[in-house]
């Protein structure tokens, strides 16, 4: 018996040698991310947290070159566009092979053509059969207007797919490079539909991507594995570990200690800090953001623009930016950012104006107080790095014009649900694009979002606004697509129907040790291409 333990023992402490032993040779990558996915299935997503996730496991048939808004090649290495604009030939890569699932699935053949109709068939098609599985909503396939306008998808052979449009649409390709058109496997689908547990198609991720997933838990921790047959050439990491640190400065504490490699968004007073250790490295670059604060226009008394106005006038957006950006940002008064094309820089902001603002609430017929609720974001984002404290700064504003805002907040899942659903009277959102173009930002102000579930929160809808959107998207006439752009951002600073904050300079830091990171500026971390010295 004694002796048995021993040898027990010895064996335990050999198996620890191996562990570490094979620990010390790998390349493990700490990504300390700021928080939970919703699932890992891109289309039933909004969020970048959720896309980030998902994003190693995952290709599209386009994707964005690194650390740009160019689209290459991913899973179709060629495509044909009709002269009318209205047909894309996808030449699909051959040879690409899927991951096995953790739960018992192997695939029995390489990506093709039945994979790309499956996965936009399922947002696409109500009678598909995962079309209701995890909820079934795809907020961005509809939001790009997606279901107006595809007329059909067809697959020509095992390695040809057809898409043919309603109508010509300038920023297709690089919607088509986005999370939402993610890729994935029929046949894994189709496993788990015949082992009667679809719903784990969305939780257990089974990807063509550079790496594989191995494991979730919940708030703490997502591990992947390299993919030793990706078509593009193994990950120089071995092991890639998302640690989930809601906490910026816990996150910091774990990057100085090498508990992380990279950090999501450090506090803008923390980069001084950063830049003084050698062992750090601060990234940073202009954002392709907007953080703002919308009015539910379904709501009296934001149903009436002069209210809106008069609210755009009660705010000191400059101390907001002082006190919260601490220099990392700057005042925004469009919708769109000045590092993006068509940015409409003669467009005058509303000046910070309490007794105006007051003088037209009551020439709307408002009396005072008026009662408010004044949402905030639970989490830091890109553009947003303290939605509380921005809460706080407006709340304080608002009492000086006889307006009372409770300060309200959600889980950030619940959060966005309820208000893309129209509950609040305000809320505060923000967008990093996902494409670099100038669409992907007015989209969140045209009438076909502003539905219920959609996510244009504001709920406004302008048919001037919405008609030369429209013809924006029919047109590749950049020229044209400006002059349109920049009208649009006249109406909406006229009519509006939110209270534009900031547009932030992005910040990241990384231990000195890695290599060939490149900052994003649709937003996204990508790990594939990224070495540890």
């Amino acid at each position: 018996m004694h002796t048995q333990r021993i040898l027990t023992l010895a064996g335990a402490g050999l198996a620890a040698l191996l562990l570490s032993a094979t620990t010390l040779n790998a390349k493990t990558f700490v990504y300390c991310s700021e928080g939970s996915p919703e699932n890992f299935t891109p289309a039933l997503n909004t969020t970048g947290t959720s896309f980030d996730a998902a994003r190693p496991v995952y290709s599209q048939l386009v994707q964005f070159v690194r650390g740009t808004t160019e689209v290459t090649a991913d899973l179709a290495d060629k495509w044909d566009v009709s002269e009318d604009g209205k047909v894309i030939t996808f030449h699909l890569r051959k040879g690409v092979k899927w991951h096995s699932g953790v739960n018992g699935f192997t695939p029995t053949r390489d990506f093709n053509a039945d994979d790309v109709l499956f996965s936009f068939n399922r947002q696409w098609k109500p009678d598909h059969p995962y079309a209701k599985i995890s909820g079934g909503k795809y907020d961005y396939f509809s939001d790009m207007d997606m279901p107006k306008l595809l007329a059909s998808i067809e697959k020509k052979d095992d390695y040809t797919v057809v898409f043919t449009l309603t109508q010509p649409d300038a920023p297709i390709l690089s919607n088509l490079a986005m999370d939402f058109a993610t890729i994935q496997s029929a046949e894994y689908a189709d496993f788990l539909m015949k082992k009667g547990a679809p719903e784990q198609f969305d939780q257990i991720p089974v990807g063509t991507g550079p790496f594989q997933f191995v494991t979730y838990q919940k708030d703490a921790v997502i591990r992947f594995k390299a993919n030793p047959t990706y078509y593009a050439g193994k990950p120089a990491i071995d092991d890639l570990v998302y640690a989930i640190t809601p906490d910026p400065t816990s996150r910091l504490a774990k990057l100085k200690t090498g508990e992380c490699s990279y950090i999501f968004g450090p506090r803008p007073q923390d980069l001084e800090e950063i830049k003084k250790d050698k062992n750090l490295t601060l990234l940073s670059q202009p954002g392709l953001n907007i953080a703002y604060w919308a009015f539910n226009t379904k709501k009296p008394p934001f149903d009436k623009k002069e209210v809106r106005q008069a609210f755009n006038m009660a705010i000191d957006k400059e101390a907001i930016i002082k006190e919260v950006y601490n220099g990392a940002g700057q005042p925004a008064k469009n919708l769109i950012p000045p590092t993006i094309w068509s940015y409409n820089d003669k467009v005058k902001d509303y000046p910070h104006d309490p007794e105006k603002a007051k003088a037209m609430l009551k020439a709307a017929g408002v009396t005072t107080p008026l009662e408010i609720d004044l949402w905030y974001m639970p989490v830091q984002r890109p553009y947003n790095p303290n939605a509380k404290r921005i809460a706080e700064i407006m709340q304080s504003d608002l009492s000086k014009i006889g307006v009372n805002a409770k300060l309200v907040t959600y889980e950030w899942g619940e959060y966005r649900k309820r208000a893309q659903n129209g509950e609040h009277m305000t809320a505060q959102l923000g967008w990093t694009g996902d494409n670099g173009d100038p669409d992907n930002f007015f989209f969140l102000r045209n009438c076909a979002s502003a539905r219920e579930g959609g996510q244009n929160i504001t709920r406004w809808c302008n048919k001037e606004f919405d008609d030369r959107f429209n013809k924006a998207q029919q047109t590749t006439d950049v020229k044209t697509r400006t002059k349109l752009y920049e009208e649009m951002q006249v109406i909406e600073k006229e009519d509006a129907p939110d209270f534009p904050i900031a547009h932030s300079i992005v910040y990241d830091a990384e231990r000195a040790n890695v290599v060939g990171y490149k900052m994003s500026p649709l937003g996204a971390h990508v790990f594939y291409g990224v070495d540890m010295k």
